[in-house]
């Protein structure tokens, strides 16, 4: 049996949905069969389906019921999980290096170390981009992390809570929340925070009334949705006025306050809580990374077959890598993105071992879903998805709820095979009535 140290190691670096695919995918191949070592590196301990975070942090979905344990999958799947922040890079050496581990007191528990790779495959996906306005940084919540949803559902308590025992009237915004970005994280994070504030009167806030919420989206395009279809942003559009969610298009913010957020035309929009969800960038430590070719919003360059420009021993995929596509432009930061590419990597690190040609990745747009609560859901489904149908077809309600709801469900096949979800799924439909519809702590 080969040694493990002259196994061809690599390491994904980044355990999103995409690197935790990947690490899953190439430990049960390469890993289980010793043809290579397989590492993934995170800074946190377990894993949550990003495109779920606007969920924790309404308190529609608890992250302890759905986070996974990137030791636990390592122990299943055959490969290895070193926990710490990828911050350095030595390609002459062939070397990533983790940033020392702290506590909350800012005392050390794990030293920086350095780790030799043969392949390096970074998947650190992106940031929220504050694009420096002043007052972001300082007075608005981000949904990047766990840690942060986790944060906001924390304050959105406090605040109901604060107004339920009130001995006067509500402070100006006390109840007004205004997310800065009307993309699919702002809609659906608008929609969770209605339901949401339903729940919490439902369960005995009853000093609160309809009036005293309001929630705003803030939109510097001239209509939410801007990058998905005129179609599917109207009907989304009309979807959340009919719950009241407010819709402020062609409002560029140039300022948050601790009150609120100040737009190009003079408009002040007063909110106890703000959300920022206008833009992302891939994190700032790319951007001088051992002088890997990058963009103006940090994204590593890479070539079709998703090797960085600058070292064919470096591979990038997922948000924080721009792919050209063949028309021009690269491919959006999607999750369907980093899926696909997760799936070639595996092809392409078995054609990298055996010295063949490497294959090309080729984006396959299969649609967009956006979900509204528990009121509505619309999308668009590509022809791409059945391979028989051009074009694109639009569909909404329960259908399109399925559709979007099987989206999970596919990214939890990818980690754990069909006959888990299964079981997981009907566990889930059985103790479904015995739990509150939402997060109340």
């Amino acid at each position: 049996m080969t040694a493990e140290q002259d196994l061809h190691h690599i390491i994904v670096a980044g355990g999103g949905a995409g690197g935790l695919e990947l690490a899953t995918q190439l430990g049960d191949t390469l890993g289980k069969r010793r043809k290579a070592a397989i590492t993934l590196v995170d800074s946190s301990m377990t894993h949550l389906w990003k495109p779920l975070l606007h969920e924790v942090a309404a308190g529609a979905l608890n992250a302890y019921e759905d986070e996974l344990s990137y030791m636990a999958q390592g122990h299943w799947h055959h490969f290895r999980f070193r926990l710490g922040r990828m911050d350095r890079l030595d390609r002459g050496k062939r070397e990533i290096s983790l940033a020392p581990s702290c506590d909350e007191q800012g005392v050390e528990y794990i030293p920086r170390r350095t780790f030799r790779y043969d392949t390096l495959i970074i998947a650190v996906g992106s940031v929220t981009n504050d694009f420096n306005i002043p007052g972001v940084k300082e007075h608005c919540m981000f949904l990047d992390t766990r840690q942060e949803a986790d944060r906001f559902h924390q304050i959105l308590l406090r605040h109901y809570f604060a107004a339920q025992t009130r001995t006067g009237p509500l402070r100006p915004g006390q109840l007004r929340i205004a997310i800065a970005g009307a993309g699919a994280t702002g809609v659906e994070l608008s929609a969770e925070l209605y339901e949401a504030n339903r729940q919490l009167v439902e369960y005995g806030l009853d000093r609160i009334n309809p009036g005293d919420v309001r929630i705003t989206l803030i939109e510097a395009s001239d209509r939410i949705l801007s990058a998905l279809s005129v179609r599917l942003s109207r009907l989304t559009e009309e979807a959340l006025r009919k719950i009241h969610v407010n819709i402020l298009t062609g409002q560029r913010i140039v300022k948050a306050t601790a009150d609120g957020f100040h737009t190009a035309t003079g408009l002040f929009v007063p909110a106890g809580i703000k959300v920022w969800a206008a833009g992302i960038k891939a994190p700032d430590f790319l951007k001088e990374f051992d002088g890997l070719e990058t963009n103006s919003t940090n994204q590593l360059m890479v070539t079709p077959a998703l090797q960085t420009t600058r070292d064919e021993n470096i591979f990038s995929f997922g948000d924080c890598a721009a792919c050209p596509m063949p028309g021009g432009g690269t491919v959006p930061p999607r999750a369907q993105s980093a899926h696909q590419q997760a799936l070639l990597l595996v092809k392409t690190m078995k054609h990298r071992l055996g010295g063949r040609p490497l294959p090309e990745y080729h984006y396959v747009d299969y649609g967009s879903l956006i979900n509204i609560s528990r009121y509505s859901t619309v999308g668009n489904l590509m022809g791409n998805l059945t391979g028989r149908i051009s074009g694109n077809f639009m569909i909404e309600g329960v259908f399109a709820r399925l559709v979007y709801l099987s989206l999970y469900k596919m990214h939890q096949q990818a980690l754990h095979g069909m006959v888990r979800v299964i079981f997981s799924t009907l566990a889930n439909l059985l103790t479904h009535r015995v739990k509150p519809r939402m997060k109340l702590h």
